[in-house]
This record gives C-alpha cells, structure tokens and sequence, in this order.
C-alpha cells in the first residue's frame, strides 16, 4: 500500500509500506480517506517530544472506508461493510483497527465522508455541557467544532451566541442555526456586547472551542452564576492562567470535556452517525478544503494557518 509519511518537521512524502493483516479480533480498513485534526499540528511543526519519522499514516485518526479483511472472532462486520473507525494510521490506504472501534455506516451516508473521531467528539462535548431547551449558550471559538456545536445546541431549543474573530467563521455559525454573532477582537467590548444580549445575567452554557488563554478567560466572563463552563479547546501549548476567584464567586462548574477512553470515542461516534442520518448533524459544508493523500503536508499547513475560508481538511485516497 501507500501511506503518507512525516519524515520531519513540516515534511511528508508518499511511501509504500507494508499492508496490514488482521488479527484476533481486528479488522483492516480500505480507506476512503481521514480528516486532518488540528492536534497533528505539533507533529507538523516538529515539537521537541516527537520521533521522526513517523509511522506510515500516523498520525491520523478520522479514517472511513471498507472492510477489507476481518480477524478471528470478528462478527458483525464483513469485507465491502462501508464504516468509519477510530484507528491511529489513517492517512493511508489502508489501516489497522479494533473491531469494537469500527462503526457501520448507513446508506443515508452514501458516499459522504464521515471522519468519525471528531463528529464523535462534537456529540460527546455536547453530552457534557447539558445544554438545555430554553437557555443562552456561548461557543467561543467558531471553527468546524464550533460549528457542529451550535447545530447541536440550536436542534436542542437553545440560543446561541457565536463568537470567533474570524468573520467568515460567524458567517458560517449564521448557517449552523446562531441567533447572535459576536466578533471576538477586544475583551472588554466583546463583554459588553454579551452583557447587553443576555440583559446582565450572563449565559448558562458557555464552550471554550480554541484551545487559547486568553477565549478561555473571556469564557469564563460569559458564564453565568451557577452556569456551565466547558472546555473543548485543545489546550496544547503550555500551562494557563485562569481566575478561579472568579470560578469561585460565580458558583461555576467547570468541565473538562476530553475524552480519555476509547470507548467513549466510539460511542460518540455510533451517536454522531446517528444524528447525521436523522439530518440534525450536518458537516458536509463544513469539510471545505479536500485534497488527494500525497498533499497531506499541504492539508496539515492549512490546519495550521488556518486561512480565510478554512474549516476542515480532508484527505482521500
């Protein structure tokens, strides 16, 4: 098979590898292609912590495809069984999975991609905040999880505030179902503006999406007394400083909402699927840049810089 390789910092190359064989209780996939996830960017970027080269299609993890070979004691998946599956080599043609990490795909899905890992991410974020009908909810941070998020919210009877620095971003909260658009440039007056949405009593959900201090600062200020802070940002980069004073005083709780089992993963992704099929979930619109899998380095720049018109990369084979 190929595999896209990450022969170094900022580098990938188009290698053979060798195929995967099953075994007990495992499956390998015939991808049809994986997202690029924005927490591959410390590996495109070559922190000090990482290994190169890495391994043929690591670090993907959104992979869909087909069932290309079952392991003993496999049941319930066959080769040709389109799915999408939570493996750890998917920008690849092929790849290696758990059985009970593969998810069959309903033929309302036919030939849409569905990168399972962050769809099931979206939904298990969503479980956590406890967003109800009825209540103001911020989603701080606009990018294809804040996106997912206020169609969540909205399809609950919620009414969102998106707030994200970029325009085009709040452009496509409008199109996810937001009430309030709130560009995030100054603290103060993004506060204000919140202040005079919510007549003073601030919101009772707010979601961190950035994965940046200063959106989660200003997040916590969006939270109401006895509201819900949930972070969702991917915080990655060094220690932060928050005002648990703040915390204190406003009765808040606070939600770390990463997932660190497996399990969990698949059943936000089996949930996800789910919703898509419904039609409550939408992210087609949102997969705006799709490239062939020898231009995975091009689609890891993009998840990086992050340009006017980008939500979500994808790869295909």
């Amino acid at each position: 098979m190929q595999a896209a390789v990450i022969t170094g910092p900022q580098q990938a190359l188009l290698e053979d590898a060798p195929r995967p064989e099953p075994g007990p209780g495992q499956v390998v996939l015939r991808l049809e292609g994986s997202g690029v996830c924005a927490s591959s960017v410390p590996v495109w970027e070559g922190r000090s912590w990482f290994e190169y080269p890495q391994a043929p299609g690591a670090p993907g993890h959104e992979g869909w495809g087909r069932v290309a070979a079952v392991g003993p004691g496999v049941q319930g998946l066959a080769p040709g069984d389109r799915v999408a599956a939570l493996s750890y080599r998917a920008h690849a043609e092929y790849d290696l999975a758990q059985a009970d990490a593969v998810v069959p795909l309903p033929a309302a899905l036919d030939g849409q991609p569905v990168p399972g890992e962050p769809l099931g991410c979206a939904v298990n974020i969503f479980r956590r905040s406890d967003i109800q009908a009825g209540q103001t909810v911020a989603i701080v941070g606009i990018g294809f999880l804040g996106c997912l998020l206020t169609q969540l919210a909205v399809h609950a009877g919620a009414r969102v505030i998106a707030v994200s620095r970029r325009a085009f971003s709040l452009d496509f909260a409008r199109q996810c179902g937001a009430q309030h658009l709130v560009t995030m440039d100054d603290h103060a007056r993004v506060i204000e503006q919140v202040r005079a949405l919510t007549d003073g009593r601030w919101c009772e959900r707010v979601i961190e999406a950035t994965g940046l201090e200063w959106p989660l600062q200003l997040a916590s200020e969006l939270t109401a007394e006895r509201g819900r802070l949930v972070i969702a940002g991917y915080h990655q980069d060094g220690l932060r400083q928050v005002n648990v004073q703040l915390w204190n005083w406003r009765g808040l709780d606070v939600i770390n909402a990463h997932e660190r089992d497996p399990r969990a993963y698949v059943d936000g992704i089996r949930a996800a699927i789910g919703l898509m099929a419904q039609g409550v979930l939408d992210p087609q619109p949102l997969y705006t840049h799709r490239l062939p899998l020898d231009r995975l380095g091009e689609a890891l720049e993009l998840t990086r810089t992050r340009p006017d018109g980008f939500m979500k990369a994808l790869v295909t084979t």
